[in-house]
């Protein structure tokens, strides 16, 4: 087929898909000398938002055309258009291994649920392993902690079917470039996310559509002879001579296993210390802590839009804002929620920890994202490979303890933390941060040199986006799971230094978001398919 680059609509001559489409097939039959006629097939590759001047915001588009004479429209030489072929995700042969028993995998986010619906395709039946419950459990019991502040393990929105992502803003942008993000995205349409998340420039899905569709990736694995099981947690390995055994779980279950894929996430601290224990090699990594910023979603709209902002086809502006520090610290924003939430994602009793979340519409009057500067191992205090869980710990207490001790959050305005002083009221901004929030100086939760570097970047950010300093807007506290503080090590063929134990996904520290971390989980379940033979 044909791709074709560079194509411009007005905003009014895309109000919806119909329109849309009907208007691009216009603008090529003039653009090159074509008529309707010759068209076959005309889908978008790409669609994105040029807002680079508020004078004339517009979509540009890549399309794929299928042509009657597709020889004779490139012997023209035409600019923005060359010939591409179909690229598809291509499964790989299976190994001759004979497996003794079933594989497990620990942990149903993004990368364990895709790699057990690959091995499930391929005939391996994998047992997948789920500490939290499933997504209508889940659900009532994350609405039941919003509403009392009264914390239980069970309900943690970081636990549970699909993972913390599914508890997000949902998004699927990504930095790497891999035929598997296709097929993670065709396989989250077929579960019920919208089709536009194939060519949108930045997809997302909601939290809203994220429940249904883990769901019935659930129900495949399932058909195809898989098993998951809620509210199952690993508490131990068997290990002899550096190979894996089994698992136990936690009613002291013995699960024989030849292989086993760790998903566990980042948030999983008790099982980092008892792989640590089992002397899993596990490293140190950077990451980064900081806050939530909340500004009305309107503020955010105009100052991206301009005098485009009312435009329906829009839909919520977002943001993507870096700083570099004269103090060597790079502050940068992070997990912008458009028309979100921020909601409490606490992992343990007496701790305090925010995320940003919004539904499939992001809907909602204020905007929301992290506000983040990077910490690496020498700010950790300690070499032990978990000293970036301690540190973490460390702040998500203290968020904790300003916050009144019932799960609340602290809260200041921005105007305030600029000027060094404590907030007594609020303004235009209303924090949505479920369960309750109580103000605080944030000088009192975070290192000063987190502090200082927060207070720069806002001044600096408020020069590349136009109210970003606004004196209402909202900062909670803490921020401090933006990714792995470890690195479970592994080799070439994603193996740690136990035989037959598979780190992978974002906890393990190879990956960053729910794209990343499916894509992570397919490449791991084919190094398992290139070994072994299907049972």
């Amino acid at each position: 087929m044909i791709r074709i680059t560079e194509l411009k609509l007005n905003l009014d001559k895309a109000l919806d898909e119909a329109m849309e489409l009907a208007n691009l097939r216009k603008l090529v039959c003039f653009t090159y000398d074509i008529t309707d006629k010759d068209i076959l097939v005309l889908s978008l590759h790409k669609k994105a938002i040029d807002a680079r001047q508020k004078t004339h915001v517009f979509f540009v588009y890549s399309i794929d055309l299928q042509l009657t004479n597709e020889t004779a429209f490139l012997s023209k030489g035409y600019k923005f258009t060359n010939l591409v072929s179909e690229s598809s995700y291509d499964e790989i042969p299976s190994g001759n291994l004979n497996l003794k028993h079933r594989p497990v995998i620990i942990g149903f986010g993004p990368s364990g649920m895709f790699a057990a619906l690959v091995l499930a395709r391929r005939g391996y039946k994998p047992i997948v392993l789920e500490r939290g419950s499933d997504v209508d459990s889940r659900t009532k019991k994350v609405k039941h902690f919003f509403a009392t502040g009264k914390y239980s393990d069970n309900a943690s929105i970081l636990f549970g079917e699909g993972g913390a992502g599914t508890y997000s803003d949902g998004k699927l942008t990504t930095m790497i470039n891999d035929l598997r993000c296709r097929y993670v995205l065709d396989e989250l349409v077929k579960a019920g996310g919208d089709k536009e998340i194939l060519y949108i420039n930045k997809p997302h899905v909601g939290t809203d559509k994220l429940r249904i569709i883990v769901k019935n990736i659930r129900q495949e694995i399932m058909s195809l002879g898989g098993e998951v099981f809620f509210n199952t947690k690993v508490t131990d390995f068997i290990i002899e001579d550096n190979i894996l055994k089994g698992v136990i779980v936690s009613n002291d279950k013995k699960i024989d296993t030849d292989i086993c894929l760790l998903g566990i996430g980042h948030n999983a601290r008790d099982t980092f210390a008892m792989l640590h224990e089992n002397k899993v090699s596990i490293a140190q990594k950077p990451f980064s802590i900081g806050l939530r910023i909340e500004h009305p979603q309107r503020l955010i709209n105009e100052a991206q839009y301009g005098r485009f902002a009312a435009y329906p086809n829009l839909g919520p502006a977002d943001y993507k804002l870096n700083y570099h520090s004269p103090n060597g610290r790079n502050a940068y924003t992070f997990c912008m929620c458009p028309g979100g939430y921020v909601v409490c994602s606490s992992s343990e009793e007496n701790g305090v920890v925010t995320n940003g979340m919004s539904e499939s519409r992001r809907d909602n009057v204020n905007a929301n994202s992290a506000l983040l500067v990077n910490v690496d191992p020498s700010d950790f205090g300690s070499i032990h490979p978990l000293a970036g869980i301690e540190f973490q710990r460390e702040f998500e207490r203290k968020a904790f303890l300003l916050g009144g001790r019932k799960y609340n959050a602290p809260i200041q305005m921005v105007g305030d933390f600029l000027n060094d002083r404590t907030s007594n009221r609020l303004g235009v901004v209303k924090p949505s941060y479920k369960p309750g929030v109580k103000f605080a100086k944030m000088t009192d939760l975070l290192p000063k040199y987190i502090t200082d570097t927060l207070k720069e970047a806002i001044i600096d950010f408020d020069h590349k986006l136009k109210g970003f300093a606004l004196p209402d807007a909202i900062l909670t506290g803490v921020e401090t799971r933006s990714s792995s503080p470890v690195r479970i090590l592994r080799n070439d063929d994603h193996l740690s230094n136990i035989e037959g134990l598979y780190p992978m996904g974002e906890g393990a520290g190879y990956a960053g978001g729910i794209m990343s971390s499916a894509v992570d989980g397919i490449k791991t379940a084919e190094k398992v398919i290139s070994k072994y033979a299907s049972l």
